[in-house]
Parts: C-alpha cells; sequence; structure tokens
C-alpha cells in the first residue's frame, strides 16, 4: 500500500500517516459561515482537501473514508445579513448553501460524506458545554458560558505560543465577567431579536468554537484521523477546538493529524476590496473562467505556500487543459490506469505541483487513458461532457466526409467537400484529413449546436 505522508501542523513534521482504522479513515474539514458568495479564498481550502479526499480513497477504498466539512449557519454575520436585507435567517442561508454547492461543484470538488448544519446539533453542543462545567474547565456567568482556557495547561501547543503571549498580541473580547481575557465563549444568551434555543444558562446560542468539537465528536468520535482548515483558522477556532474537545474527552486525544493551507493572493497582493483584487468563485466563472481552469492554478502552488492568483496564470492554465482534453479527446475517452509518479506525488504531502509536472509528462507520452485517469484523481476532469455525448455525431460526420470525398475524387468536383469542411469548423471542429482517414477534433470554441443541421 501507498505510505502517505503530511504535515501535521501539531508537531511541526512530515510524518507518515496511519490512520486510527484503515478501514474507517476520518476527516474533519472547517467549512463556510453561510451568509454570503464564496470568494477565491474560502475555496483554496475546499480544493485542497477535496483532492487529499481522493487521494485518501484511491489508497484506502471509496467505501473506507468519511469526510465531514459542517456549515455554520448560526452566527452574528449572518443575523447582520439577515436583517440588512430585511429577509428571514432561514432564507439567507437556504440561499447561501445553494450558492456554495454550485460553486464548489464547478471547480470539480466531491460533496463531503456528511455536510452537518450547526442548527442541526445544539443539543450536542448543550451536552458538552455540561460535561465541561462539570469537569472543571468552564463556568456560567451572566447567561453566559466561557471556557476557562487557564485550567488546560497545554492551550497554545498547536500555534507554538503561550497563553500570556498570545494575549500580549491578541484582540481579545473585554468582558467584566471573564475569569481571564483569553477565556471564550461556549454560550451566550438571545434576545427576542435573535436566534436561540432554552439551555440550563437559559434562552440562547452557541458560541463558534463550540459547533465543530460537537459535530466532530457525533459523526467521527472522540478520536479521528485529520482535522484541516485555512491557516487563519489555526489561532483561535482550531486552538479552542482542542482545547474543548480535550477537556470534555481527555482519553481520546482528538484529531492526530492537522493540516493547514496557507492564504490567497490575487496579482501578488493580499486580496482586499479597498485594492480592487477581491473576486468570489462566481466572480471568475461569470468572467468565463470555468472552474477547472480556476482548480487547475490552485493546484500549481503546494497548499502551504501561498497562491496567487493570476490572470497570466489562467490563461496558461486554460491552455494546458485543452491540450490535454484534446490528447483524451482524440482516443475517444479511452480508459487507463491512474499512474504512480502522480500518487507517489500526492503522497508527499499533497505535491500538486509535481503531480501536474508528471501528468504533462504523460500527455507528452501520448498515453491518453493514463492522462485521463490520473488527472482525475487530481480533481480534473479531461472528458468534456459535451464532447463526449458529440462524439456519436463527430463520428457520423467523419463518415460522411469522407465519404463526399471519395466522391469527389471521381468526379474532380470538390466543391460540396469544401463546403462540408468549411460548416464543420465552424462549429469550432479541427479537420485532419489523410489518405487514409478522416479525424474531427473538437477545439476550445467546439459548439455542438451547430453540427445538428449538417448530420
Amino acid at each position: 500500500m501507498v505510505t502517505i505522508r503530511l504535515h501535521n501542523s501539531l508537531t511541526r513534521k512530515k510524518e507518515a500517516f496511519t490512520p486510527l482504522d484503515p478501514a474507517d479513515v476520518r476527516m474533519y474539514v472547517c467549512g463556510p459561515t453561510v451568509y454570503d458568495r464564496a470568494h477565491l479564498g474560502n475555496a483554496r481550502p475546499v480544493v485542497v482537501f477535496d483532492t487529499l479526499f481522493r487521494l485518501l480513497r484511491h489508497v484506502y477504498g471509496d467505501k473506507a473514508v468519511t469526510y465531514v466539512r459542517n456549515f455554520t449557519d448560526v452566527d452574528d454575520k449572518i443575523n447582520a445579513r439577515a436583517a440588512e436585507a430585511g429577509r428571514s435567517i432561514g432564507e439567507i442561508t437556504e440561499e447561501t448553501i445553494a450558492w456554495y454547492h454550485q460553486d464548489m461543484d464547478a471547480l470539480g470538488t466531491l460533496r463531503p460524506t456528511h455536510e452537518p448544519r450547526a442548527t442541526g446539533y445544539i443539543a450536542q453542543m448543550i451536552a458538552m458545554i455540561e460535561r465541561l462545567i462539570a469537569r472543571g474547565h468552564a463556568y456560567p456567568v451572566a447567561g453566559h458560558v466561557l471556557f476557562d482556557v487557564r485550567s488546560y495547561p497545554a492551550y497554545g501547543r498547536l500555534s507554538g505560543r503561550s497563553v500570556d503571549d498570545m494575549l500580549a498580541g491578541a484582540r481579545v473580547e473585554v468582558a467584566p465577567f471573564k475569569r481571564d481575557p483569553m477565556d471564550f465563549v461556549l454560550w451566550k444568551p438571545s434576545d427576542a431579536s435573535l436566534p436561540g434555543w432554552p439551555s440550563p444558562w437559559g434562552r440562547g446560542r452557541p458560541g463558534w468554537h463550540i459547533e465543530c468539537s460537537a459535530m466532530s465528536h457525533e459523526l467521527l468520535g472522540a478520536s479521528f484521523d485529520i482535522h484541516g482548515g485555512g491557516l487563519d483558522l489555526q489561532f483561535p477556532h482550531h486552538e479552542n477546538e482542542i482545547a474543548q474537545s480535550c477537556c470534555a474527552f481527555p482519553d481520546a486525544g482528538f484529531a492526530r493529524y492537522w493540516l493547514h493551507n496557507e492564504m490567497v493572493q490575487v496579482e501578488g497582493k493580499k486580496m482586499s476590496k479597498s485594492l480592487g483584487n477581491f473576486f468570489t468563485v462566481r466572480d471568475l466563472l461569470d468572467q468565463g473562467w470555468p472552474g477547472a481552469v480556476i482548480r487547475l492554478v490552485m493546484l500549481q502552488t503546494h497548499y502551504r505556500s501561498p497562491m496567487d492568483w493570476t490572470e497570466e496564470k489562467a490563461r496558461e492554465a486554460s491552455v494546458r487543459l485543452q491540450k490535454w482534453r484534446q490528447r483524451v479527446q482524440e482516443r475517444g475517452g479511452e480508459k487507463g490506469v491512474v499512474d504512480p509518479g502522480v500518487v507517489s506525488a500526492l503522497a508527499d504531502d499533497l505535491n500538486t505541483s509535481l503531480a501536474l509536472t508528471r501528468l504533462h509528462a504523460i500527455w507528452r507520452d501520448k498515453d491518453a487513458g493514463r492522462l485521463r485517469d490520473s488527472a482525475y484523481l487530481l480533481g480534473l476532469d479531461l472528458i468534456d461532457q459535451e464532447v463526449h455525448q458529440a462524439q456519436p455525431c463527430l463520428g457520423a460526420l467523419a463518415e460522411k466526409l469522407a465519404a463526399t470525398r471519395e466522391i469527389a475524387l471521381s468526379t474532380k468536383d470538390f466543391s460540396t467537400v469544401d463546403a462540408l469542411k468549411r460548416a464543420i469548423m465552424a462549429a469550432g471542429v479541427e479537420v485532419r484529413m489523410s489518405r487514409t482517414e478522416v479525424k474531427l477534433v473538437p477545439g476550445p470554441d467546439f459548439d455542438p449546436a451547430k453540427l445538428e443541421t449538417l448530420k
């Protein structure tokens, strides 16, 4: 079996991945807060951990991997957006989740095994908070429940900082009822205008951090294999998750391998609305960049390095994808095998850049089947569905053009051949004619609708 090696943020070194149970590999990734369109930075962890999901399925089997990615659908940002728009919170979250699915599907990502919504796990959050209070790690005060950071000596292990160091440079919510400025909210009160649920501490709603601890515990157990997310979540969100979960279930250990992807830049600068370089995934799709191109640009940079989106990279990725697709289409989409070199590159801490280099070498070797199946492991579908569906029509037209040419050779009148050839080319199809065969290859401007009248 292939040995996967991953850089574990918790130990700060690359380690051989050994799942707790090879027949039940479990991964949790922090998902979006659903109040607006996903921007390019939101999409990067989706692509990164989709690639890892695909690799794990390839190595351990499709049915042996459970991938959980949550939706935060109770949050002050959602409340504010609903109030601003004059719409219900439910309308905002349903609409945003639908957008998210559309945009991430366009990037070629697989849906996770489970996509829990925070509002569906309030009971589990309350139960975990009660457990933390009982074990002396949390305290109720003024309708709130707060986690006592000083009660967990290992706090800061993930980010590599002590509590005092964090306090010196952190922006923390100052509240008179906190025992320590670093203590964080597990539960907070809700007035009549805000969403709330009954609890032992009064009507209220959960803090942000507790939801992932409760949902991962419910769906994956107290111990599981991989926890992932963007580097911006390492502190405080992931640090707080570890504290909550390890204090609630001290014998379990929570997540064993922690992976964090770096941030996204645009044209060499931090993405910012004030700089005019802030893009949602939908913005790029509407500008005409296919989802596969966006994904390929992301895969060109290792997940632990900052990724820079540029139009030049997008144009180059578009050309490369077209070359790869043409190779596969020339061979009729024949099946092959996944290349061991591509697998080996991905198994080395998701070295997608090296995997793409290997993929291009396969393209040069003209091994269309291997190219197709290896690209799919990277989430790149080289079978253009429009082209695939048009293959019978293209085959029939190639036969028609060949027969028309045979007649022209005997009559010496090539006007009909030339007219048919021009019409086929007008549909964005390259016509390749030799003495022995006629081959029709769809190009980047292929329009199957224009072939209908030529049958």
